[in-house]
């Protein structure tokens, strides 16, 4: 007996309903599910982004260009000489946000109490500014005037640490191409604050110009940085990068750069998978004990259909249309609660508790979900095809019933 699928769906409908109780039930476990799916996913993606665009606003930028060498070796030794017009005409296309050219050496630095090593970056403040609107963090003083200013801006960890203030004057020491030591005295303009403390103590900032006198370098750059549009597609810009610059140049992604928070980002796309369907196996029990309960106190109505004519792939049809209606409506519900649950968190979750252990992963304090619909989709696809997986067993048991058995059945 050929029966209409509209007519399937309305049977699947009220079927669904005739225990409501139980049906309720199931629905808030899955809803449950979902939520605790997209909720947990939107945390995790939430930090790993926040870790990945601290790093890249560190290291700064997209793509680096340096030159050969310079990462084993991050000395004054391995300057390159400033964008050849090939190199800048590609540094001015639309692909590319901001840029700039830093020279960034290691150096000593020393206060009246204390001395540190640490990165000495030389930069021209318009450009860096651009590129990682550091103006914002300076919490004293004020942000460099131009590449040749006399000050030096330093992290408020580093101001602690070297018991100094705004004001001060701190000696900078470093290398020469010669390998000559060479220092200077600046005094202190300003005070940044990172995200994240490690990175206020590490590095230190002077004008650009001034370094490059210091050093002896006449122009030249340690690095030359780049902002893209969107850090997780960056492989066009660092192809249009590569083409025009000169063959004894280095250009690195910023995932290839620092490899840590590239092959997180990577493990967390992994781990949205791994814990979807964790949290479905849990939900298929109780899927399937519906089903089941719902196929065998049925057994007499599916008999008398099947003696009636009803195909046993009907009744399969039947079956899988009870559970995929279930499974959308908590899917449905779940995605709901979710949505509402994270848009009240948009500013962010203090979790400066347990601020110090979060640093260690490179995580600031404060934990900002992200709702990604990819994982969203992902999460619903997932529970519908794996829900549907599961209803086979108890569809297929149902249609293999013998009509007068189960007629008969008590």
């Amino acid at each position: 007996m050929g029966i209409n699928s509209g007519v399937l769906w309305t049977l699947a409908w009220r079927n669904l309903w005739r225990n409501y109780r139980r049906t309720l039930i199931m629905l808030a476990a899955i809803a449950t599910g979902v939520w605790a799916m997209v909720f947990m996913s939107a945390l995790m993606r939430g930090m790993v982004d926040d870790m990945v665009l601290d790093a890249i606003h560190q290291l700064p930028g997209h793509v680096q260009i340096h030159e050969r060498g310079y990462r084993d070796d991050p000395s004054v030794v391995n300057s390159m000489e400033p964008p050849a017009p090939a190199l800048r005409r590609a540094l001015q296309e639309s692909s590319v946000v901001a840029w700039a050219g830093r020279v960034v050496v290691p150096a000593v630095i020393s206060s009246e109490r204390d001395s540190r090593g640490v990165k000495l970056a030389g930069i021209d403040p318009q450009a860096e500014d651009g590129l990682t609107a550091m103006s914002d963090n300076i919490i004293k003083g004020r942000f460099l005037t131009g590449d040749r200013d006399k000050g030096i801006l330093i992290g408020a960890k580093l101001a602690r640490r070297l018991e100094t203030g705004l004001g001060k004057r701190l000696v900078v020491m470093s290398q020469d191409p010669d390998n000559e030591i060479v220092d200077r005295g600046f005094r202190i303009v300003g005070i940044y604050k990172a995200k994240l403390e490690a990175a206020e103590e590490a590095t230190v900032y002077v004008g650009r110009g001034l370094l490059q006198d210091m050093l002896k370098i006449d122009g030249r750059l340690s690095e030359i940085a780049v902002l893209g549009h969107d850090y997780r597609d960056v492989e066009e810009l660092r192809a249009q990068l590569v083409a025009a610059a000169d063959p004894g140049l280095e250009v690195l992604s910023w995932h290839e750069l620092d490899s840590y928070v590239g092959t997180l980002l990577k493990v967390m796309d992994g781990f949205v998978l791994v814990w979807t369907v964790v949290i479905f196996l849990a939900l298929s029990f109780g899927l399937v004990n519906t089903l089941v309960m719902a196929v065998f106190e049925r057994v007499r109505e599916i008999g008398l259909m099947q003696a009636l004519g009803m195909r046993p792939s009907s009744i399969i049809y039947q079956i899988l249309l009870e559970s995929l209606l279930l499974i959308v409506l908590g899917v449905a519900l779940g995605d709901v609660l979710a949505v509402l649950t994270i848009i009240p968190l948009e500013d962010g979750i203090d979790i400066s508790v347990v601020g110090e252990g979060m640093e260690m992963f490179g995580a600031g304090s404060v934990l900002t979900p992200a709702l990604a619909w990819g994982d969203v989709l992902m999460a619903n696809t997932v529970v519908i095809l794996l829900g549907l997986l599961t209803s086979l067993l108890p569809a297929w048991r149902a249609s293999r019933y013998v009509p007068v058995q189960a007629i008969t059945k008590i």
